[in-house]
């Protein structure tokens, strides 16, 4: 009986020892398990804000001043054309206004054209991503500028070397770009217009 007696403190200590062993073990566990549950979280939150900052650079003022410039770029280089050529050919004023609009959608397209095949886009998909992008874009521009040439006296009869021609297509495409911008922010703001395009910067 004493022999039996004198065991048992070592399996007392044992037993006690099996326990805070495994609490400690589980401990340790726990807290490097919460540990990197914390660090896991704070990299989620980081990159929840970077989202956030990305998404505010691409749908600001800056970035629809920049689609505007885009469009109004094509528009000009298209209209002064235009006017050049229905000049040279003695046109009136409306087949000229019309080869003009044209001309500023050809070349406002294949400003993005241009862009989009350089970053590796086949020429199809460019095209649909051109029309998605300025459709709207260059409309608004083309309506707003050929209108207020028709609002100034004496614009759409004057000469390429008047002042008054030159005078009026500029406060024209000021007015257009003025016009233009926010109708560019709402739809990058949307995902639609030159927010297309942003995807293959």
């Amino acid at each position: 009986m004493q022999q039996h007696g004198e065991h048992e403190p070592d399996r007392s200590h044992h037993h006690t020892g099996h326990r805070t062993g495994h609490g400690t073990g589980h401990d340790e566990n726990g807290g490097r398990a919460r540990h990197e549950g914390h660090g896991a979280h704070g990299d989620h939150t980081g990159h929840g804000d970077h989202g956030h900052h990305t998404a505010h650079a691409t749908t600001g003022w800056g970035t629809a001043v920049r689609a505007t410039l885009h469009c109004l770029t094509g528009c000009a280089i298209g209209e002064v054309l235009g006017m050049i050529i229905g000049t040279a050919l003695g046109w009136g004023n409306a087949p000229t206004m019309v080869l003009a609009i044209v001309l500023a959608f050809f070349f406002g397209y294949s400003l993005t054209l241009w862009a989009v095949t350089r970053a590796g886009l086949g020429l199809k998909a460019a095209v649909g991503v051109a029309l998605a992008a300025d459709t709207l874009s260059i409309t608004v521009m083309e309506i707003v500028d050929n209108g207020v040439l028709l609002l100034v006296p004496g614009a759409m009869d004057a000469h390429l070397s008047d002042a008054l021609f030159w005078g009026a297509l500029a406060f024209a495409f000021f007015v257009a770009f003025l016009t233009t911008t926010p109708v560019n922010k709402w739809l990058i703001g949307r995902g639609k217009g030159h927010a297309v395009v942003h995807r293959y910067h």
